[in-house]
């Protein structure tokens, strides 16, 4: 009965992809499912998919992300690495699209939070797992901002990655375990991740074309990472990110582009 109920919201919101009633129904069904079965593998793969198809002709659905990140709830951590997986192909696709990266970053935390209950408990080599994944996210990122040159929603997920790496990776925050901190590698110094973010910084800072605005754009999301990135930076290495904005002229930059703002960028920068 409730697999049919599945079947008919599916229809309805064939017509209708936005339908919050057809939504809400379908999360009913899957509570109701989850009352009388622990296995709901199947269903949430269908779920995933289903949700795809839906953002694939109805651009900016957040009734349907939103239910794709309400599954998230009920997965496994094997459920959470596979779909982190899965859904890298269509994010390439649908770099625009803030919605997958917001689902990305529901998944991101999911394994976090995992990690944070289970910090007695959990092997150290899941702890390397969760650092790896980390880590490939930020490098597979960084490759889509040069790639798709002008892309805001890269680089608002790019803060969200880079300021959960810097809070439960560079510093002590007491939630990982002393074998854990034992093992941190050269990759997880501040100096040696400010460095790799200087160079990707660097790198998309010079407009190589005037004629079209996204390298413009691709500056100007730069800069502003850039001064985001200050407010994180510790005390011993503020003098090298000062002088990254003094190189790339940060000023002139920000205050060519925004010069409403220009007093808010003269205090970040201060």
């Amino acid at each position: 009965m409730f697999l049919n109920e599945l079947i008919l919201s599916g229809l309805v919101l064939s017509y209708s992809p936005k339908s919050e009633q057809a939504w809400n129904h379908r999360r009913w069904v899957i509570k109701s499912i989850s009352a009388i079965s622990s296995n709901l593998k199947d269903i949430l793969e269908k779920e995933s998919e289903l949700v795809e198809k839906i953002a694939e002709r109805s651009k900016m659905n957040y009734r349907a992300w939103n239910h794709r990140c309400w599954l998230i709830s009920y997965m496994t951590r094997e459920q959470v690495i596979d779909e982190l997986k899965k859904s890298r192909s269509w994010a390439e696709l649908h770099v625009a699209d803030n919605c997958c990266f917001h689902y990305r970053s529901q998944l991101m935390l999911k394994i976090m939070k995992d990690s944070s209950c289970l910090v007695e408990t959990v092997s150290f080599s899941h702890m390397v797992d969760i650092d790896k994944a980390w880590k490939d996210e930020l490098d597979w990122n960084g490759t889509l901002i040069k790639r798709y040159v002008g892309r805001e929603a890269l680089w608002l997920y790019r803060r969200f990655i880079s300021s959960c790496w810097i809070n439960h990776f560079l510093t002590d925050s007491g939630d990982a375990s002393h074998h854990f901190k034992e093992s941190i590698t050269n990759y997880h110094d501040f100096g040696t991740f400010l460095k790799k973010e200087l160079c990707l910084i660097d790198y998309c800072s010079t407009v190589v074309d005037n004629e079209f605005g996204d390298f413009e754009a691709q500056a100007m999301h730069s800069a502003s990472y850039l001064l985001w990135l200050k407010v994180k930076v510790p005390k011993p290495l503020e003098n090298e990110l000062l002088e990254k904005m003094r190189v790339i002229e940060l000023k002139t930059l920000v205050e060519k582009s925004y010069p409403e703002r220009s007093s808010l960028f003269n205090y970040f920068m201060s």
